[in-house]
């Protein structure tokens, strides 16, 4: 019996099943980066925006320049040293944690209230939704300068009306100490900063299912068992975001005091802010320094709130 050997392949044929071959798919070089070239136009932005002048702030904090400015050779840490020698440095300081403590936590408090209250069915809602936008949409140097007028000691809308009603006896000057000057001041940037910290939590609101809210009542909760059972860790996510924003927000704040007060009397009413802005009349070095100063304290206080909230823990 004689072998015979196999029949070739057909031209045209693969080698396996008897289908038509494949050529070998080759990946272009735009495909073997990967998503990089979608995301190097943002990574750009940030190294333009962000990160070189963070390190030209650094640079600077450490050069000798005059008030024309210019450079005079490296000042070494002497623009530190002379920073933390100053006499308003630490009341200075102080201010600023409470000025962003206080005026934070007050504006998260009324904008869950808010939220929660504008969640509801109610006659006038979207009219109400409509009306919280306006300190938002409005200029904060505006508002201050606004709150400015409305709190003068000659011509001042609230002297007035407290004249009129006896309730004060002589017009007082509400922004001339500090002991008045820092609560109107805290209530004006809890006026502007509620608008984005109500929508946002209100967003988180609208998300958690019904049907969540319909299985508690099943079971037995009550109402107070619901809410902090369902709402308020379902509403996590958003409270986070409200709350890290607001902190970078209110640090870095400065058109509220230097519209009011200008940080005066002296420095009684600056925050690090305003402190940084007043020194650059001086020292310019000193200012860039401080900005340095100010740039770490807010990223400690994010870090710090970020550790003690567990934001990557789930519940």
């Amino acid at each position: 019996m004689s072998l015979k050997a196999p029949p070739s392949p057909a031209p045209g044929r693969g080698r396996a099943g008897g289908g038509p071959r494949r050529p070998t798919s080759r990946r272009s070089g735009l495909a073997r980066l990967g998503p990089l070239p979608w995301i190097a136009p943002v990574i750009l932005l940030i190294l333009a925006v962000v990160v070189w002048p963070v390190i030209e702030l650094i640079r600077t904090s450490f050069l000798n320049i005059s008030i024309a400015g210019i450079v005079r050779g490296n000042a070494g840490s002497d623009k530190y040293k002379k920073l933390f020698e100053e006499t308003d440095f630490a009341s200075v300081l102080l201010w600023t944690v409470l000025w962003t403590v206080v005026v934070v936590s007050v504006t998260m408090l009324l904008s869950l209230a808010l939220a929660q209250l504008f969640n509801q069915r109610f006659p006038g809602r979207r009219i109400t939704r409509w009306a919280l936008i306006a300190p938002w949409a409005a200029s904060v140097l505006m508002t201050a300068i606004g709150f400015k007028w409305m709190l003068n000691q000659t011509a001042g809308v609230l002297n007035t009306v407290m004249l009129d009603l006896g309730i004060i006896d002589k017009s007082r000057d509400w922004l001339g100490s500090p002991g008045t000057a820092w609560p109107w001041m805290m209530a004006v940037a809890i006026f502007v900063s509620l608008p984005f910290t109500t929508y946002t939590l209100l967003a988180g609101l609208q998300t958690i299912p019904h049907d969540v809210y319909e299985a508690a009542t099943i079971d037995g909760a009550g109402s107070w068992q619901t809410y902090t059972g369902i709402t308020l860790p379902m509403l996590r996510p958003a409270f986070l975001v409200g709350v890290v924003i607001n902190l970078i927000n209110v640090f870095n704040s400065f058109p509220i005091i230097w519209a009011m007060t200008q940080g005066g009397p002296g420095y009684d009413t600056s925050t690090s802010m305003v402190f940084m802005y007043k020194l650059k009349e001086t020292d310019i070095g000193e200012s860039a320094a401080m900005s340095v100063v100010n740039f770490a304290m807010v990223v400690v206080l994010v870090l710090i709130f970020l550790k003690v909230s567990r934001w990557n823990e789930e519940d």
